[in-house]
């Protein structure tokens, strides 16, 4: 009997066996399918990242050298000329072009470029919101005081990015309207601030100290 039952385990052995090997011939090359999938994907997505550090290291050498020329003029010629990976190296891109405009006394381009990038939908809201920041602190901004305390409050919202500045910027619309009081209460809600930075620290306190205030 034991031999028997011996060989009867042979013969299952090999007719798993042989089913084994009829399943693998006939779905094997759905095995071999996914692996390849899986190898090119990965190759796929390392040559993607490559691309796109080797596209922002080209970026930041030339808008880097572009900034080494001693003209403003020149910075901006050559700034220009700089084609940046889209979408937010060209928003970073205008800024700079905006700056360098308006070191050289050309505060009208350098709003423009600002108003445009801050309109642009195609860029991410932190983009749009800093090139906005920046366009309302110009002193060439159209807006009067009353459109630019609208603008900055809508920044000042819980969770904005950029609300504590803008809080410092309403602080300042309220000095200009003559509402000291306001400013001093203001400045010290930034002050006490989780995200309060040391530079607004700084400016804060020595506002409140030069109003007459109590920090």
């Amino acid at each position: 009997m034991s031999d028997t039952d011996s060989f009867i385990d042979e013969v299952t052995e090999e007719v798993r066996r042989d089913r084994l090997f009829g399943m693998m011939k006939r779905y094997g090359w759905i095995a071999v399918l996914a692996v390849l999938l899986l190898v090119g994907g990965t190759a796929y997505r390392e040559f993607v990242r490559a691309s796109a550090e080797a596209e922002a290291q080209s970026f930041g050498d030339a808008v880097l050298l572009a900034l080494e020329s001693d003209e403003a003029s020149d910075r901006v010629s050559a700034l220009t000329e700089i084609t940046a990976p889209p979408p937010a190296a060209g928003a970073v891109l205008s800024m700079l072009i905006a700056a360098e405009e308006a070191e050289q006394d050309n505060g009208a381009a350098a709003a423009q470029l600002l108003s445009q990038t801050a309109t642009d939908g195609d860029l991410p809201e932190i983009y749009r919101q800093i090139a906005s920041f920046k366009a309302l602190t110009r002193p060439e901004s159209p807006l009067s005081a009353d459109e630019r305390r609208v603008a900055f409050e809508a920044m000042a919202q819980p969770g904005a990015p950029l609300r504590l500045l803008a809080e410092e910027q309403l602080a300042l619309l309220d000095i200009e309207a003559g509402n000291s009081d306001g400013a001093i209460a203001r400045l010290n809600t930034v002050l006490s601030d989780a995200e309060l930075t040391p530079g607004l620290r700084r400016r804060a306190t020595q506002l409140i100290v030069a109003l007459g205030g109590d920090v």
